[in-house]
């Protein structure tokens, strides 16, 4: 089953990023195609940390989705569900996070693996308020709460923020952006500088999940400084082989990059160590 449903939600993002593809110049295509490259790799790499916790999660995620096209009921009543299991699971995770505060370095694979369930917790709650959506007939037609002149203002309010170290000032700003319009073309800015908030205050694991969001964002120019910060958020972290994964993601994918030798000199540094 667990086969099954990561080759259906690979096969989904494959079709998902199709259009895009195709859909930009001959002059962009490399960069787009290692883009949707690193995406998929990252998305099998989430897939499969799934598999650590399918007892608690997959079985029921996936009984509710095969129930859920009968009716609204139906589905009001699976949404119930799956609220209460997320909040079970995001209990377990709080209370495995106090008690890994007082592990030795033992506790970087569990603090690693609560990471990954996070960003897959995020990842389903989406995807299933997105199905519910096109099942209702749904359509989300909310007015954005910024105009273009006001995105951009309350942006470089935000970034002074950040430039000052005043930084939950700065994440409350970024956030509100990037709730409010997540298509404006300074969305992928502000999805990376929220991140760039938490990696400076130190809060490595939150800023891992920010950071990752930023490949979400067709064409943006932020994906290799998010690359390279997961690797250095992971080598603060103390999570070596994580680091030295994201580093040579970096060299893999993004091979044009200005941070492309400090990667490969990160790698360096931590495969002598």
């Amino acid at each position: 089953m667990v086969r099954s449903f990561k080759i259906i939600f690979l096969f989904t993002l494959i079709l998902a990023n199709s259009s895009l593809i195709y859909s930009q110049s001959s002059k962009n295509y490399d960069k787009e195609l290692r883009r949707l490259n690193a995406k998929i790799d990252r998305v099998r790499v989430l897939v499969d940390s799934l598999e650590f916790n399918d007892r608690l999660l997959l079985p029921e995620l996936m009984s509710a989705f095969r129930k859920s096209v009968s009716s609204k009921a139906q589905q009001d009543s699976i949404t119930v569900v799956m609220m209460k299991r997320i909040n079970t699971l995001n209990n377990k995770i709080a209370k495995l996070e106090n008690q890994a505060k007082f592990m030795d370095s033992t506790s970087l694979e569990i603090y690693n693996k609560l990471v990954m369930i996070e960003n897959k917790i995020v990842t389903l709650t989406n995807s299933y308020n997105e199905m519910s959506q096109m099942k209702s007939g749904a359509i989300a037609a909310t007015e954005p709460q910024f105009n273009a002149a006001k995105y951009k203002k309350h942006y470089m309010k935000s970034l002074g923020f950040f430039q000052n170290q005043e930084y939950d000032s700065a994440i409350k700003g970024f956030a509100e952006l990037v709730s409010s319009d997540a298509t404006n073309d300074l969305a992928d800015n502000c999805q990376y500088w929220l991140a760039e908030c938490y990696y400076s205050k130190k809060d490595f694991k939150r800023a891992v999940g920010e950071f990752v969001k930023v490949f979400n964002y067709a064409g943006t120019d932020k994906d290799d400084d998010a690359q390279l910060k997961l690797g250095l958020a992971y080598q603060s972290m103390g999570s070596i082989e994580k680091a030295k994964q994201e580093f040579q993601r970096l060299i893999d994918y993004f091979p044009g990059s200005e941070y492309y030798p400090k990667a490969k000199d990160a790698l360096r540094k931590l495969s002598l160590d």
